[in-house]
């Protein structure tokens, strides 16, 4: 009877989760390679067996990152009645999310801007399509309420999206020099007082 392999001698999951953490705090150059083991618990060796490379972690731990954050802004868009209520709703949970305890504040994604610096083209291209995912998200709930007619049929859903994406990677940027929760609040609301000119414009 064949000898079965030695299982793994860390939990994988656990350990991408940890790594996660601190890219999301250091980045990717900020985060050394002792810095990641001491987090993941394993050493150098293990590390590379089991993910390859510190660039192959660095997109696994994006891509845990965007199921986790990501899903909820997505369901967010998703479930809500109006597109109105959707862009606010994304912008609302963003406030909350960025600003979690025991958490790094801001959003990894937007913050993989300063913080992919150093990643091979292979990841910057995944970033970038990473930040460009919540745009089209959003653009698409924009079209299909311009379909139903619930928006003018001259407005311009791809701009909308645009300035909103823009508002939330700003304040992913002021949650990470500390703004609080409720002054994230404040400048969702305020942007959703453009709603309606926004909305009126031509493309």
């Amino acid at each position: 009877m064949a000898e079965r392999g030695r299982p793994r001698a860390f939990d994988r999951n656990q350990a991408l989760h940890q790594a996660m953490m601190l890219f999301w705090e250091k980045g990717f150059q900020g985060a050394s390679m002792s810095e990641l083991t001491a987090a993941m618990g394993i050493n150098a060796p293990s590390l590379y067996a089991a993910f390859g490379s510190k660039d192959a972690l660095y997109r696994q731990a994006m891509a845990l990152y965007e199921e986790g954050d990501g899903v909820v802004l997505g369901r967010e868009i998703a479930e809500a009645p109006t597109a109105k209520a959707a862009v606010e709703a994304y912008l609302m949970r963003s406030a909350a999310l960025f600003t979690r305890p025991g958490k790094p504040a801001g959003c990894m994604v937007v913050l993989s801007v300063v913080h992919g610096a150093g990643t091979s083209p292979q990841t910057s291209e995944a970033l970038r399509d990473a930040r460009n995912e919540a745009q089209a998200v959003i653009e698409a709930r924009l079209r299909r309420a311009l379909e139903a007619g619930e928006l003018p049929a001259t407005c311009d859903p791809a701009m909308i999206a645009s300035f909103y994406v823009t508002v939330q990677q700003g304040m992913s940027i002021r949650a990470r020099d500390g703004a609080t929760r409720p002054e994230l609040e404040a400048i969702a609301q305020a942007s959703m007082a453009a709603w309606d000119g926004l909305t009126q414009m031509q493309g």
